[in-house]
């Protein structure tokens, strides 16, 4: 495969669609605000206006958007890649959302000869950036396996969960660790601060230890320094553990810590601050 369309180009698609070019892939990008595909076109892929356009002759569709509403109109909205894509055509769908859509359109693309997985990401804008995102795959092995080369363009490990939604329940599992872990960082820098201590020092020391993390490494150090950048958007990690929370309840697991996270999370959306990055969460306890 060498003919990729790429939809959505924001934060983390854009980096995406730059590291296929590199890879030596030909890439066409649609995203609603053209200026947002801007970094990706001048290094060479080719601009659409309309997801037709972009998809009519792809070996594979690449969809990175923001909610499971976009992922919707952009599979099944009139004009979208359902009913426009070619026959064979391999459509990996890398946004977070619900696994049950991801087996609608699973299904959908299995009855017009398409071949859909769900292959959600974990690393955020510097996975993005670098190329070593983590990718959890569902839909059919052997479709998998054929995307292999797309996958190892993007990241440094790709690993197939099972059938269709797979790759959306492993996304939720790690979005649920994150939860906890940088809710964890938050309330370790509180601690330090309250103890009089310097909380840069004492991040350096226990992040080499058991407690380190990437969430320690790389979010830690931006949440005392005040740099809220979105490296990953507030207001789609709040949708994300909806999701979680959503899925643990028809499976009938109890997530306390997962509930309590999302309920700091929606406090600070509701004080104005969903463009900010997940590392805003150190304003909850401030």
């Amino acid at each position: 495969m060498k003919r990729i369309a790429f939809i959505g180009t924001g934060v983390m698609g854009g980096p995406m669609a730059i590291n296929l070019l590199k890879a030596g892939f030909g890439v066409g990008v649609y995203t609603r605000t053209k200026e947002k595909a801007r970094e990706a076109v001048s290094k060479g892929a080719v601009w659409h206006d309309d997801i037709p356009s972009c998809v009519e002759d792809a070996e594979a569709v690449i969809t990175m958007v923001g909610y499971p509403k976009d992922v919707e109109e952009v599979y099944f909205g009139a004009g979208g890649i359902i009913e426009n894509a070619p026959a064979g055509a391999y459509l990996i769908d890398m946004t977070t959302t619900s696994p049950a859509l991801s087996r609608r359109i699973y299904d959908a693309a299995k009855k017009r000869g398409l071949h859909a997985l769900d292959a959600p990401v974990s690393g955020g804008d510097i996975g993005a950036n670098n190329a070593t995102l983590s990718i959890m795959a569902g839909g059919d092995e052997e479709d998998f396996k054929a995307c292999g080369e797309i996958f190892s363009a993007l990241g440094k490990t790709a690993v197939y969960q099972g059938g269709a939604g797979s790759g959306q329940h492993t996304k939720m599992a790690n979005q649920i660790a994150i939860a906890g872990t940088i809710a964890a960082v938050c309330e370790a820098i509180t601690y330090a601060k309250a103890a009089g201590l310097s909380a840069e020092s004492v991040l350096s020391s226990i992040g080499g230890g058991a407690a380190g993390s990437f969430q320690m490494t790389n979010m830690g150090p931006k949440m005392l320094s005040g740099d809220f950048g979105p490296g990953f958007y507030l207001k789609h990690f709040i949708k994300d553990m909806r999701i979680a929370a959503e899925e643990s309840k028809k499976n009938g697991a109890e997530l306390g810590v997962l509930k309590y996270v999302l309920s700091m999370y929606e406090r600070l959306s509701d004080e104005g601050m969903d463009d900010m990055g997940t590392q805003a969460l150190i304003k909850y306890y401030e």
